[in-house]
């Protein structure tokens, strides 16, 4: 067609594929504009910078923003905050396989709650830049190769809760600033190579209710002040080394403690008096150099555990240990006891172990003269599999527990790994249904849900036990957790929302095993209160609108522009140059009406998809088709124009041949 007839088309098409280009600008601007706070952003590449990632577990934090792109291990506010952006306010990496070293960018994290890097091999110092994170609750950095000193900065963060760096090689004192955390509840410092004296600042601690310290090269004198401490549930130092100490008369009056363990710690002197220890269930004095008799004040109803072996005690036994009704074990191996006062007359359940002291001479104590070990093999609970068809119940399905209402209900579990860091019992069999329903409790969930798969005590002592947890029956289509209870259960472990216990101690998740049924469930991360759909939403809705917005605009636009330039171009003649070839003419859309008596229907012949054709009878006589081109079919110039080369060069006794074309009045009619 003519430039009048062919710019109307073109114009459109142009415009139509703006609006395709803005649309997908939109979408792309929509799902990686940044949301998270610049430096934070920063800060999280200069982490995974410094970290060595071999199974890539960290290889979407190249792509997109951190909170809205969901990158692993990062959850983030909710809504942006009064400067504009979303901020990461947790990091929970554990057991992700990663080593490499902290990096000091951490410090620009600057609204950070959680940091968690449990259970990985990250070598390298503590960065003193942690320190200026004060809005910390949680600092987790246990089970991993760090070394160097403790930086006196952690103490600046006055909303600490929780400091666990145990299992890690960490060197040099313990710094007085931790004094300053007067929100901590828990220290879990055990399993490292710290040394000097536990410094007696830390009796300021007012929250403080678990001190767990073993396993070190700590030495001098334990503090006495520590007994100041008013919420303090567990005091563990085992294997370190205070050599020349005495145990602080002052410990026997800590109320609220439940255990004492001092295993190992080059102790002297006499015990302490006990009485006033209300709570207290579980003693451990054991491998010292303790003199003098055994205590005869009364102890609470509490104890489970005393453990007084190898040391130098003498004289008797009080017989007021038979009146304890929760005692499990009675160890007093390896010392110089010669009597017993009265008769020790105690349930068959209990443990008592004599040898090694001259009253085993005696034959009527034979039977306390022995050793013992804990054995799991036949106490657990066993799954009701044995008397249902294995193979109606495929992998990773399996049977719930035989405690469940219904008889070889096949579902998938959520497998987890958990340990017990310093239970108050050396004796777990007559602990596992309360355990179950403390777990199942705080869980909300039924008891038969809840199955312990193995049992094994660690070095500490600790214990380590892997637990399975199952789906309520509902009706026969139910046999697994939906996303929001896998979500939750999972939460409630990572944020240990399950509340601490006297008996059961302190608690760390080891892992969460996510079988196939719920490999998706958990999701790398999102900002905390908007889903992935939420944000979709949110993008696809403001893209949607500034296209539907754009769209009418130039639609009106090319409407009120389409009258126009109709209008003009049937007034005036095509400027274009058309193509020259020879034996094909150049006919006017005048000719071709005055041909086709203005293309009248007795002149129509047929149709196709590009078309009608018509008879026409040139000025000269000549027979001819006439091809008229539908306004839909039009093409571009370019496009017709190089049709109609290609038609003059097509010569065949069964095809008609080309004479000539028409492109001017918003025409193309070849003939």
């Amino acid at each position: 067609m003519g430039t009048s007839g062919r710019s109307q088309p073109s114009f459109v098409n142009l415009g139509l594929t703006l609006i395709v280009l803005l649309c997908w600008f939109l979408l792309l601007i929509g799902a990686d504009s940044q949301k998270t706070h610049p430096a934070e952003v920063n800060a999280l590449r200069a982490i995974k910078k410094s970290l060595i990632d071999p199974y890539q577990n960290l290889g979407n934090w190249n792509r997109g923003d951190p909170c809205t792109s969901c990158w692993t291990g990062i959850y983030c506010s909710n809504t942006t905050m009064d400067d504009g952006y979303l901020h990461v306010k947790e990091m929970a990496l554990l057991n992700m396989n990663l080593s490499g070293s902290l990096s000091a960018e951490l410090v620009h994290l600057s609204y950070l709650e959680i940091m968690d890097f449990m259970w990985n091999n990250i070598s390298g110092t503590i960065p003193k830049e942690i320190g200026n994170v004060t809005s910390l609750t949680f600092l987790l950095l246990n089970g991993n190769n760090l070394t160097g000193s403790l930086p006196d900065e952690i103490g600046y963060l006055g909303n600490l809760d929780r400091l666990q760096i145990d299992e890690n090689q960490i060197s040099g004192s313990i710094p007085k600033s931790f004094a300053n955390l007067n929100n901590a509840k828990h220290f879990h410092m055990n399993n490292n190579s710290l040394s000097g004296q536990i410094p007696p600042e830390l009796s300021r601690l007012p929250l403080l209710v678990h001190l767990l310290l073993d396993n070190n090269n700590l030495s001098g004198h334990l503090p006495p002040e520590l007994s100041k401490m008013p919420n303090l549930t567990i005091l563990q130092l085992d294997n370190n080394n205070f050599e020349g100490s005495t145990i602080p008369p002052s410990y026997g009056n800590i109320s609220c403690l439940s255990k004492l363990s001092l295993r190992n710690c080059s102790l002297q002197g006499p015990i302490p008096n006990w009485s006033n220890m209300p709570n207290i269930g579980y003693i451990d004095l054991s491998l010292n150099k303790l003199s003098g008799t055994i205590p005869t004040d009364v102890l609470s109803e509490n104890m489970t555990t005393i453990d007084l072996s190898n040391n130098n005690l003498n004289g008797t036994i009080p017989a007021s240990f038979s009146r304890l009704p929760l005692l499990q074990k009675l160890d007093f191996q390896n010392n110089k006891l010669s009597n017993i006062s009265g008769s020790l007359v105690l349930p068959s359940n209990v443990t008592v172990s004599l040898q090694g002291n001259p009253i085993c001479s005696k034959g009527n104590l034979i039977q306390f003269c022995g050793s013992y070990e804990e054995d799991f093999s036949s106490m657990l609970n066993q799954t009701s599999s044995n008397a249902c068809l294995p193979q109606s119940c495929p992998p990773p399905f399996e049977y719930a527990p035989a405690s469940h209402p219904v008889r070889c209900f096949c579902a998938a579990p959520l497998l987890v790994g958990y340990r017990l860091k310093s239970p108050g019992f050396t004796n777990f069999r007559p602990y596992i249904d309360k355990f179950e329903h403390y777990v199942s409790s705080a869980l909300d969930l039924h008891i038969y849900q809840f199955e312990i798969d193995s049992v094994a005590w660690q070095k500490g002592p600790r214990l380590r036990m892997y637990l399975k947890i199952f789906p309520a029956y509902v009706n026969n289509s139910i046999n697994k957790f939906n996303r929001s209870e896998v979500l939750r259960i999972h939460d409630m472990f990572r944020r240990w929302k399950i509340h601490g216990n006297a008996v059961f101690g302190p608690f760390e998740l080891l892992n969460f095993t996510l079988l196939e049924p719920y490999k998706d469930e958990i999701p790398s991360s999102s900002p905390s209160g908007i889903t992935k759909g939420a944000l979709a939403g949110i993008i696809i809705g403001t893209a949607a609108g500034s296209v539907t917005l754009a769209a009418v605009v130039f639609l009106l636009f090319v409407r009120s522009h389409t009258r126009r330039h109709r209008a003009y171009s049937r007034r005036r003649p095509s400027s274009r140059v058309s193509i020259r070839i020879d034996g094909v003419k150049g006919f006017t859309y005048g000719e071709m009406s005055v041909a086709t008596n203005n293309f009248n229907s007795s002149s129509f012949v047929g149709q196709g998809g590009y078309g009608k054709v018509y008879k026409g009878i040139l000025a000269d006589g000549t027979v001819v088709a006439i091809k008229r081109a539908q306004e839909g079919s039009l093409q571009g110039e370019k496009e017709f124009l190089t049709e109609i080369e290609l038609l003059s060069r097509v010569h065949h006794r069964n095809l008609v041949s080309l004479i000539g074309y028409c492109d001017e009045e918003g025409e193309q009619v070849p003939q």
